[in-house]
């Protein structure tokens, strides 16, 4: 194992966007590396994750997560290996989960990190397939949307890492039609072909709404919502009577400047008798063993096929997020150190 430098390179945020982040509302610098104290542990970070929701935390509003703080390391999903402990539950060479990521070493709480086995499952899919993505569609799906074989679901930003997720697990638990949408027609290639999605659209490429109900002439019964927007509209007008949506992400109105308009349709939730339910990941940890262990076996397998979309090194990390926004990944964006 090589020897600990005596500095760190980590990105923080030095201004809050306004509409779509700038690179140069980021700035890279380096950190003095310190030895943990009692009850903590230096972990190298090996790969860390960019999400959709961390373009939220970089505005300085009330959220079920705090904000960034200006001048300050960023946060997120990491697994890295540990070089240095003062803790009895983890030693060097361990490989740990944790949430310090942005930075290429990170001084954690030993009770905010997870050991993690790069025997079982290669160490980035603990950030996607077997990660938050993963759980989030898992919970989203069968928990909050109470999927029920024989169920037809919609899925929109159905190429990115919780979308492709919400499909495949839809179609291994019996739905009768999964249909997804996408930005780009390699995109919706690649769902029907490689993921099993019976159908998939370009929604650049004309009206969501025609284009769904082409795709689900029978409608649906269940819609997993990434995006918000237009996509919410038609979700809510292709919905069968006690159709249920979880809401997930907005993606499509996070960098606005004005607060973008509701679905016009909010009257057919009335007669239609749906439901439309928020979700926030962590309030499902309690399903993270069934999770690991129904999820963990179908990759294994191949059942449950992921994507990763890999940018390498630390100074890149902002072009990935800045590319995730835009939709440029396939599955999870991850950065490698």
């Amino acid at each position: 194992m090589s020897a600990t430098p005596t500095t760190s390179r980590e990105w923080h945020l030095v201004a809050r966007p306004h509409g779509w982040p700038k690179p140069e509302d980021f700035a890279l610098r380096e950190a003095a590396v310190a030895e943990p104290g009692e009850g903590q542990i230096l972990v190298r970070n090996i790969h860390m994750s960019v999400d959709p929701y961390m373009r939220g935390r970089m505005n300085d509003v009330r959220s079920y997560v705090p904000p960034f703080e200006l001048d300050e390391p960023m946060q997120g999903g990491a697994v890295g290996e540990v070089v240095a402990s003062r803790s009895d539950a983890f030693r060097p060479g361990d490989h740990v989960l944790h949430s310090l990521g942005w930075r290429e070493y990170a001084l954690v709480g030993a009770e905010h990190a997870v050991k993690v086995d790069p025997e079982l499952a290669p160490l980035s899919t603990y950030l996607g397939v077997l990660g938050m993505p993963g759980l989030t569609a898992y919970a989203g799906l069968l928990e909050v949307a109470s999927f029920k074989e024989g169920d037809a679901v919609f899925v929109s930003g159905a190429a990115g890492a919780v979308g492709l997720q919400v499909g495949q697990i839809a179609r291994l638990k019996g739905a009768s039609r999964v249909i997804g949408s996408a930005g780009t027609d390699e995109k919706v290639k690649a769902l029907t072909e490689e993921y099993g999605f019976d159908a998939a659209f370009n929604y650049k490429k004309g009206p969501v709404a025609q284009q769904l109900k082409e795709a689900a002439p029978e409608g649906i019964d269940v819609y997993f919502d990434n995006v918000g927007g237009e996509h919410l509209e038609a979700a809510i007008g292709a919905l069968k009577l006690h159709g249920r949506a979880t809401l997930c992400g907005a993606i499509a109105g996070y960098n606005e400047t004005e607060p973008q308009p509701g679905p016009r349709n909010m009257v057919a939730i009335i007669g239609k008798r749906l439901r439309l339910q928020g979700m926030i990941v962590r309030d499902h940890q309690a399903l993270q063993p069934q999770f690991v262990e129904e999820v963990g076996g179908w990759v294994r397998s191949g059942e449950l096929k992921y994507r990763e979309t890999v940018m390498n090194g630390v100074e890149n990390a902002v072009d990935a997020f800045l590319g995730m926004l835009r939709g440029e990944n396939t599955g999870k964006m991850i950065v490698t150190f």
